[in-house]
């Protein structure tokens, strides 16, 4: 659908309003910067945005109705589109039109291009203003592309940026930056602007240049713990220490990696399906991916004697002084099995 209505724009083919609504954020920027590229005198003189959290509809309106001095279109971007999503009670900043807004979407001005971002996991159908975007706008939707998908798109962003990437340098570069597309434009711009024009982007180049996060770390820590190799999971804890993590940090990042882990075996054994999960526990889908195809992470007795062990490390964590870095450590030391 977006690949469509980029063609579209791109051919100058540009509807009068258009709304994104989603978690993914890569497709928010990448259509906002599309429609500038399209209509560069708008980008330049008549560019207006509203924070919709902020200001009322009404004012977008009168704006997008004002007829443009410097071009034949002015570019309008509305941004928290909130009052399409299912309403807070009370906590409403900005009380809007709506029924003036829906009038206005059934009439829009030529002289007018406005983009409304909703930036939500859900909006709230029963609406009749969502109703109305979605039979007078063009309505797109940015959900997070599944793992295969995203592979795909990063050979095709690679290629656009003059550069190739090897398959092992692609699932690295997923595994250490994860599946956010806005995250992975950036590493790899950055990774083509090192490699060269024209040339492979390899593994040894991602390991260089892509910074890993403590939480990718951490999974690693874990997993080399519950499968039973201490000295891995040591040399990891002992690294991060050396990068400045505090050992309450990190105690917290594995516990709650550990907690995840145990409400994604349990919607799993309730039949449910990685993107199903992942919407459920509100998490990144690779990140329910990485634990659904570690099957040694799978044993629950055993997650549970470490989330035992991990909040007794917390305890001592916050109420013990002297050598703290010690306390996770013994943790790590110890062997997992099914009992205590």
């Amino acid at each position: 659908m977006f690949t469509d209505s980029w063609r579209n724009i791109a051919k100058g083919d540009i509807a009068p309003v258009y709304l994104i609504s989603g978690p993914e954020m890569y497709f928010f920027d990448e259509t906002e910067k599309r429609l500038k590229d399209a209509m560069p005198d708008a980008a330049r003189s008549e560019l207006t945005t509203f924070d919709l959290d902020e200001t009322p509809v009404e004012a977008l309106i009168e704006e997008a109705d004002t007829f443009p001095f410097f071009c034949d279109r002015k570019l309008i971007i509305a941004r928290n589109a909130s009052f399409l999503k299912a309403a807070d009670k009370g906590k409403e900043k900005v009380e809007h039109d709506l029924d003036r807004l829906m009038e206005w979407l059934a009439h829009p001005p030529d002289s007018a291009v406005v983009l409304f971002l909703a930036p939500y996991e859900k909006l709230d159908a029963r609406k009749k203003v969502v109703k109305a975007f979605r039979k007078h706008a063009v309505c797109l939707d940015a959900e997070p592309l599944k793992t295969h998908d995203v592979e795909t798109w990063v050979k095709q962003e690679a290629a656009r940026l003059g550069s190739s990437v090897s398959d092992n340098a692609v699932r690295l570069l997923i595994e250490t930056a994860g599946e956010d597309l806005v995250r992975l434009r950036s590493e790899l711009e950055k990774l083509a602007l090192y490699t060269g024009e024209g040339l492979e982007i390899g593994e040894n180049a991602v390991s260089l240049l892509v910074a890993k996060t403590p939480e990718d770390d951490a999974f690693k820590l874990l997993d080399a713990y519950m499968q039973g190799d201490s000295a891995r999971a040591l040399q990891i804890y002992r690294d991060l220490l050396q990068n400045k993590e505090e050992p309450i940090r990190l105690n917290a990042l594995l516990a709650n990696q550990v907690r995840l882990m145990i409400q994604v075996n349990a919607l799993k054994k309730k039949g449910y399906q990685q993107h199903q999960i992942a919407k459920q526990l509100k998490v990144h889908p690779y990140r329910v991916k990485l634990i659904l195809e570690n099957r040694k992470l799978a044993d629950e007795a055993r997650l549970l004697v470490t989330l035992s062990r991990l909040a007794d490390a917390d305890l001592r964590l916050k109420t013990v002084s002297g050598n703290r870095e010690r306390v996770l450590e013994l943790v790590l030391m110890q062997k997992v099995s099914g009992t205590k």
